[in-house]
């Protein structure tokens, strides 16, 4: 199993969820406080199973919010951003050299969801 790890920053906290062998799956944006990036993780764990949002198609189907959106960087990586309902991107992933990667990145966001909080200094 995964787990989220809450780190305190200069500018607030973030959380990054890593998978059982410590790769990081996604991280998060930074919060202002603690209890708010907990609210993150909560959101995170409420939309784990939205749908795909594959941008990297020609004339894509836009799906409704909350979603994950894969897309192409500038650098021609494969990188995905879960979507809440209001818009706000819950967390963003690093950057996959194929979609298939992309994508499994997706299913272990899924299968992580439910993973404990720990807390580092």
């Amino acid at each position: 199993m995964g787990k989220y790890v809450l780190k305190q920053g200069r500018t607030g906290v973030k959380f990054n969820l890593e998978a059982g062998n410590g790769v990081v799956i996604a991280v998060s944006q930074v919060y202002a406080s603690k209890d708010s990036c907990k609210k993150g993780i909560e959101s995170l764990k409420n939309n784990a199973n939205s749908v795909i949002e594959d941008q990297t198609v020609r004339d894509y189907k836009e799906e409704s919010n909350p979603k994950f959106e894969v897309y192409q960087d500038k650098k021609r990586e494969y990188r995905f951003r879960l979507v809440s309902r209001n818009g706000k991107i819950i967390v963003a992933s690093e950057g996959y050299t194929s979609l298939q990667a992309c994508k499994n990145g997706i299913d272990s966001i899924r299968r992580n969801a439910d993973s404990p909080i720990v807390e580092e200094d």
